[in-house]
């Protein structure tokens, strides 16, 4: 079948009430909320439902009996401890194609929705909290990091503001992103899911899928409306989930010291008047899974003279089919969320991710590599194969030692 053939609209599903989405205006009462609830399936104007992967859970619940399937959430006091102000990007086209930048502020914003019955449900949501790390208690007692009582207290606490951040796709600009016809991506997404969502190929007129996966946490260190003005020294880390280092310690990758690193630099950033930003991804294993994962890791071990570097990714690539799905095309939509033009510290060894920052539109100053001696001895393999990849290009970088980030200043 043509994957470029025209998708057939079942006009009969469309209800008067449904509202129509002019994604890109910068007015929200002209843009229209995303409505993806099944309370009243005539006011959905989204595919898919809120919640991405725990949409299935809730459906469990409701076959159980034991959540009610027309609930409305009580949204009191629920707004957000610190508000995101609207950024230029928010209505410009193309800019943010995966998240609902509107989607915090729901009952500011799309009241009269609310009042008229819509059962309007948030995809963003911002709170106040203390990280609490033995590596931050570390930095601390060598005198990396010093207790302010503002950022860092006496207890190794660091203080955050947390934007919980669930996924939104509108699928135009999806496919305007990715340079494929959208008939096409709608195609392979209803058959690469199984048929979950048979609405991407009868409901052309739907423009936004909720999709089944994981949301996006941004940790903000300093004032969250300092992210947008480039005046304001920005350290910033875009890490992409593994459960096995950053939960549990593992040692045979540099993901969790990378990420503590960068969690550190970001506390001192916001000390010396600046602002930390530290965005987690759920793109576990290389967006391929922990099963795959695993198994890669069995298959190098297990190979005739031990893991090496030579052979790292070409393992992923014979029990995947790819060596990495991570795809950073969507990635900077979160920095345009908070109206990011400038990175003066991008933690970051992936020329994937710079290239996509830069490629949307953001200055990047200076990119740092993990130093040495924060290299677990058995991800030695890992560091390797990148560099011997070309995963990273040394143009830019400021330092890869500590004493050499303790010590940079704005005019590095």
């Amino acid at each position: 079948m043509d994957p470029h053939i025209v998708l057939t609209s079942h006009t009969s599903h469309k209800s008067s009430r449904s509202v129509a989405i002019d994604w890109a205006n910068p007015d929200p009462t002209k843009r229209g909320p995303v409505i993806g609830t099944i309370s009243n399936k005539a006011d959905r104007n989204a595919i898919g439902s809120h919640g991405g992967s725990y949409s299935i859970y809730r459906a469990l619940s409701i076959a159980q009996g034991t959540f009610p399937s027309d609930h409305r959430p009580d949204l009191t006091d629920t707004e957000p401890t610190t508000p995101i102000d609207q950024q230029p990007s928010w209505g410009t086209p193309g800019k943010i194609v995966s998240l609902d930048p509107w989607g915090a502020g729901v009952t500011r914003w799309f009241g009269d929705f609310l009042a008229d019955s819509y059962n309007v449900q948030p995809t963003i949501a911002v709170t106040k909290a203390h990280l609490q790390l033995p590596e931050i208690a570390d930095a601390l007692s060598t005198g990396r990091l010093e207790v302010d009582d503002v950022f860092v207290g006496g207890n190794a606490d660091v203080t955050v503001t947390k934007v919980a951040i669930d996924p939104v796709w509108h699928l135009p600009s999806m496919a305007k992103r990715f340079g494929i016809e959208e008939p096409s991506l709608r195609r392979v997404l209803y058959m690469e899911t199984g048929g979950m969502y048979p609405e991407l190929v009868t409901r052309p007129d739907l423009e936004v899928l909720l999709p089944p996966i994981g949301s996006t946490t941004a940790y903000v260190f300093g004032d969250i409306a300092d992210l947008s003005n480039p005046d304001v020294e920005l350290t910033l880390r875009v890490h992409d989930e593994c459960n096995g280092s950053d939960v549990f310690g593992s040692d045979i990758c540099t993901c969790r010291p990378y990420l503590t690193w960068a969690i550190e630099d970001a506390a001192r950033t916001a000390q010396r008047g600046g602002v930390g930003l530290v965005v987690y991804y759920r793109k576990e294993g290389r967006a391929l899974g922990e099963v795959t994962k695993f198994m890669v890791y069995n298959a190098r071990k297990r190979q005739e003279g031990g893991d090496s570097a030579s052979t790292y990714f070409e393992r992923t690539e014979c029990v995947a089919g790819v060596q990495d799905a991570r795809f950073q095309e969507l990635m900077p939509d979160v920095l345009h969320l908070f109206g990011i033009q400038k990175i003066h510290n991008l933690h970051s060894m992936s020329n994937m991710k710079y290239d996509a920052i830069v490629g949307s539109g953001i200055e990047v100053v200076n990119r740092l590599s993990l130093p040495d001696e924060l290299i677990p001895e058995d991800a030695q393999v890992e560091i390797e194969a990148k560099k011997a990849a070309g995963y990273f290009s040394p143009d830019g970088v400021v330092a890869d030692d500590l004493d050499g980030v303790l010590g940079r200043g704005l005019d590095e």
